[in-house]
This record gives C-alpha cells, sequence and structure tokens, in this order.
C-alpha cells in the first residue's frame, strides 16, 4: 500500500477535484494540492463497500449468535460436528469485531488515530481468527472422514471431550502462530512538511508537520525479510488444508459412491449412508465457499509482500482493487455459514425456529446407532449426527 500523508486542504470541492487527483496521482504521478487524497479510491466505490460491509456485519453478527445459542441451548445440537461450527462461529464473530477500524482504514488510513497497542492488537485477532477458521474446518473434515470410512475406529476416538480438548489445542496453535504480528505491525511515522515549509535535517522549530502516522507493517519487518516470512506462514495455513480438504474430501466421496452402488446393504446402513451424504453435502459447500472467499485475500497478500515502492502506477492501482475486492470477500466467508447451515440443514432450521419461538417442538433427533436395531455393532459416532 503507497503511503501517503493526510489531505488538509481538498475536504471541499472548492478548492479541489478528488478524482482529478487520484487518477494523476496514479497515472501522471502527479496532484493538485498540497498533498495526495486521504483516501485510496473514489467515494462512490467507498459508499458501495461501506454498506456492503454494514449488511454483513449484521447478517454476520446476527447468524453467527444466532449458531452459539442453537448449539449450546439444545442438548440434541451439540453433536462433536456442531462443536467445531460453534468454534467456527466465535472465530468469525472475532473477525466481525476487527471490521469498524478495518472499513475505517478505507475512507482514513492517515493518520491512524487509536494508538499503537489497538493497531497490533486488531491485526493479531485477524490473523488468529484466519488460522483458527482454517484449523477447525480441516479438524472438522478429517474428523468426518474417520467416521464415514471407519466408523468402529471413529467410535473409539471421537468423543466430545477429546473434541473440546483439540478445539481449545487449535486456538492456542492460532494464538502462536499470530503472535509474530506484534512485531510485525504498528504505527509508523513519516516526517512531512506542510505545504510551502521545508524540512531540515534537523527540522525547523515552528513549521508546521503533517500527521503521517499509519497502522501497517512496520519498516523493520518490511527491511529484515520478516513480513515476507510471515506471508509465507500464512500461505502454508492456507494452501496446505485446502490440499488436504481435497484430499479428504474425495475419499469421502468416493466411499460414500461405492457403498451407494452396493445392492445388499440393509435399510439402517442405507439411511445412514443418506444421512452422511446430506452432512458431508453442506460441509464440502462450506469448504467451498471458504476456500472461494479467502484465495483472493492470500493471493493479494502473496502480492503485496512482492510489490515495492517502485511499482508502476498501473500495478499499484491493481492492487489497491485486489485488496478491496479480497477484504469484502473476507467478511463474507465469515457471514455465509450460518446462511448456507439454515438453507442446506433442516434440523438447524427447526432448532433456529424454536430459538425464535417459531416453533414449540424439539428439533428433531438424529439417530445414532445405539438406537438403530439390527446393527452387528455400533458403527455410528455423535459426529454422524448432522446439524
Amino acid at each position: 500500500m503507497r503511503s501517503w500523508p493526510n489531505r488538509t486542504d481538498c475536504l471541499s470541492p472548492v478548492n479541489c477535484s478528488w478524482e482529478d487527483n487520484y487518477w494523476n496521482y496514479y497515472f501522471n504521478g502527479s496532484y493538485r494540492g498540497s498533498v495526495p487524497p486521504e483516501n485510496l479510491f473514489p467515494i462512490p466505490v467507498l459508499m458501495g463497500i461501506t454498506i456492503t460491509c454494514a449488511l454483513l456485519f449484521l447478517a454476520g453478527l446476527t447468524g453467527n449468535v444466532m449458531t452459539i445459542l442453537v448449539v449450546s441451548k439444545y442438548r440434541d445440537m451439540r453433536t462433536t460436528t456442531n462443536l467445531y461450527l460453534c468454534s467456527m462461529a466465535v472465530s468469525d464473530l472475532l473477525i466481525f469485531l476487527c471490521m469498524p477500524p478495518d472499513v475505517y482504514r478505507l475512507w482514513k488510513y492517515r493518520p491512524w488515530i487509536f494508538g499503537d497497542t489497538f493497531c497490533k492488537l486488531f491485526q493479531f485477532v485477524s490473523e488468529c481468527c484466519t488460522y483458527s477458521t482454517i484449523l477447525n474446518i480441516t479438524a472438522l473434515s478429517v474428523e468426518r472422514y474417520l467416521a464415514i470410512c471407519f466408523p468402529l475406529r471413529a467410535k473409539r476416538l471421537v468423543t466430545k471431550r477429546r473434541v473440546r480438548a483439540l478445539i481449545l489445542f487449535l486456538w492456542l496453535v492460532s494464538l502462536l502462530s499470530a503472535g509474530p504480528v506484534f512485531v510485525l505491525v504498528g504505527v509508523e511515522h513519516e516526517t512531512r512538511p506542510a505545504a510551502g515549509n521545508s524540512v531540515s535535517a534537523g527540522g525547523a522549530e515552528g513549521q508546521t508537520e503533517i500527521d503521517t502516522s499509519e497502522c501497517k507493517p512496520t519498516r523493520y519487518a518490511v527491511e529484515s525479510g520478516l513480513l515476507a516470512a510471515m506471508a509465507l506462514v500464512s500461505s502454508v495455513f492456507f494452501f496446505l488444508p485446502v490440499f488436504c480438504l481435497t484430499v479428504v474430501y474425495s475419499l469421502i466421496g468416493r466411499r460414500l459412491w461405492k457403498r451407494r452402488r452396493e445392492n445388499n446393504i440393509g435399510a439402517n446402513v442405507a439411511h445412514r449412508d443418506k444421512s452422511n451424504r446430506q452432512t458431508v453435502k453442506m460441509l464440502a459447500v462450506v469448504v467451498f465457499a471458504f476456500v472461494l472467499c479467502w484465495l483472493p485475500f492470500h493471493l493479494h497478500r502473496y502480492l503485496m509482500s512482492h510489490s515495492s515502492e517502485g511499482s508502476s502506477p498501473l500495478w499499484s492501482l491493481f492492487t489497491q482493487y485486489c485488496s478491496l475486492v479480497s477484504t469484502v470477500l473476507f467478511y463474507l466467508s465469515a457471514a455465509i455459514n450460518p446462511v448456507l447451515y439454515n438453507t442446506m440443514s433442516r434440523k438447524y432450521r427447526s432448532a433456529a425456529a424454536q430459538l425464535f419461538g417459531l416453533q414449540e417442538t424439539q428439533p428433531p433427533r438424529g439417530r445414532t446407532a445405539s438406537t438403530v436395531k439390527g446393527e452387528s455393532s455400533p458403527a455410528w459416532t455423535e459426529s454422524t449426527v448432522s446439524l
């Protein structure tokens, strides 16, 4: 991101045209007035993005709180699968707490008025939740693989207590992995004079300087290579789990497809496989939406870590709009999961309706191996009860 000082003389259209300065800066390398604009995008674009983010904030806040309440309030919803989804909902809620300063920076990224501690903290929370979400969705998918392909082994290994312990461990890993953000990010200051002033080596007494504080990667992080290393770690946290998810769901799909073609399976096994297919279908859509929303975010991070101050104006403009798109998709991914649950899961819709007093009966109970007669051995775990 280019470093621009605060714009104080172009707040009124009488003084100068924002759009003229914006495009002149990018394509001609010049601008009218003492300093460039204090935001990086035309006002209509910022208005559209702000309205979109506000809608995502309301939808994400409502949907994720509802997911947490549904899982915590109704005993039948406290399956191992839903514990992972509840953990992801907590992560998404924390991500939305980081939205207001992000939107503020779109409108006025200089000067940063919230202090160095808040700058580090909100970047840390965002990074930590990013790691937590991908780790939880990977662990959930592996647990689904075990429950479907190795049901007897999953019956012994997968319990609520162990899943809760694993979720805590995944959050601990996320916290530790995001820890370097406190070193990499901070409020950076530049020495820039206001219009008509010149700055000597030691600074002239009485001169007026512009507040150029900005929340961004520190110069030390950039020059030492730590920023590039952190971008690499973040990419590994994304692309490696995505590869694992692709393999896992391919194996699950292959197993369910082979079993579906068998003619000698009993009615109970067929019913169980139907339930598994419904759960896997929903989780596969969640994973696909996750990858689709977060891929631009990681591609933009990679581009920014390899860009330089001497980049061409067209490249700078491209990366800025990539940042804008990836930001919107990033928050969309945190808001979309409850919508997918409500769309694809009858049990979730029933529990949500009861939560709001629209239904008096208990949400439909999932069937487990212990309630199925005629099975030679228990083949379902708690996690086979779909959301």
